[in-house]
């Protein structure tokens, strides 16, 4: 059982978040079974300390050092814990690598989960987030989770409905759900699985390779080929993947963009809304590869911001914001980030 000798002090936090910014942890704690965050949150030393959850700071940007204490979830395991004439339940701990369990997914003959490969992160994390790419989000398959409640000591189980998810958001963004702690999620993997080609260069790349009929696999094959394309990889430069949301837009407001940018790349919503490429709008604004100090938007995707070798968080905020007002002046659209300032 964790005791105050298993906290660690000054803890450094440069290696657990993909943007590789260097920042230290007041105090910090690996966190790898939901009894020993129990234990660990029962103690009145600790459980009164401000507290960053962390996953695979993947979608985070460290502005400085974190004050109080970091609760670094590493719980593993994964498992097929059902099913009924619809679906397989597969169920990952809130630690596990996403991708990786992706992968596992395939192994085991289950597909629904491709569309998603290789997206940094753990399982955890996909549900605040509602992680998303090439047609397919969290949402789709997700079926419930199990998360830690500090103030009552007790874990409870949340479904689909409850989890409240949209675009990149979810009841763990907003107050009653911000302060929980998810230790596992389960996913509802269709068994009469059909491959979801909705994004065009997706089904492009698969038809280029006389695909007409993919298999879960290759679907994941594709995306991750895909991604490797045109995303860096944080091992090498440091970056949080998208760093900004497609912003949403009225029918109205898209209507008068286009007729004073023709080429404004845009997607119809289901509720007549729009949304626009936020990648499109910081290219046309000439930021795609160019940087301010050590930080700088990706040459092959203007979507991505990029640590260049030794940015600090203040470095990433400044480019953020330059490119905030650039597109906000020329198209009067305000960019989101996506990553969690901390």
């Amino acid at each position: 059982m964790p005791t105050q000798s298993a906290v660690q002090h000054h803890f450094p936090l440069q290696s657990l978040n993909t943007f590789g910014i260097a920042a230290y942890a007041q105090r910090y704690l690996r966190v790898d079974s939901v009894e020993r965050l129990r234990a660990a949150l029962a103690d009145p030393a600790l459980a009164a300390l401000p507290r960053l959850v962390l996953g695979g700071g993947s979608n985070l940007l460290l502005t400085g050092d974190v004050a109080g204490l970091v609760l670094h979830i590493a719980i593993e395991g994964r498992a097929i814990v059902g099913g009924d004439d619809d679906y397989s339940y597969v169920r990952a701990a809130a630690g596990e690598n996403w991708h990786g369990f992706v992968q596992w997914t395939l192994a085991q003959g289950l597909g629904g989960l491709e569309n998603l490969a290789l997206i940094p992160g753990t399982v955890g994390a996909a549900p605040i987030q509602n992680i998303g790419a090439y047609g397919a989000e969290t949402q789709d398959l997700f079926h419930s989770l199990t998360a830690f409640d500090p103030a009552s000591g007790a874990t409870i189980v949340i479904d689909k409905a409850g989890c409240r998810f949209a675009y990149r958001d979810s009841y763990f963004k907003h107050d009653g759900g911000r302060d929980l702690i998810i230790v596992d999620v389960t996913f509802a993997l269709p068994k009469r699985w059909r491959p979801n080609l909705r994004y065009a260069e997706l089904a492009q790349a698969l038809a280029e390779q006389g695909m007409a009929a993919p298999t879960a696999q290759q679907v994941a094959d594709a995306v991750i080929a895909i991604r490797r394309r045109k995303l860096p990889d944080p091992q090498a430069i440091g970056n949080a993947g998208s760093f900004f949301k497609n912003p949403l837009v009225s029918g109205e407001q898209c209507a008068r963009l286009l007729e004073r940018f023709p080429g404004l790349v845009h997607h119809r919503q289901a509720d007549g809304g729009e949304k626009l490429a936020a990648g499109w709008l910081i290219d046309q604004c000439g930021w795609k590869g160019r940087s301010l100090g050590a930080a700088g938007v990706y040459a092959q995707q203007a979507l991505v911001l990029v640590n260049n070798g030794g940015a600090t968080g203040a470095d990433v905020t400044r480019l953020a914001a330059a490119i905030q007002a650039d597109v906000e002046a020329r198209y009067g659209v305000r960019l989101e980030p996506e990553p969690v300032f901390v």
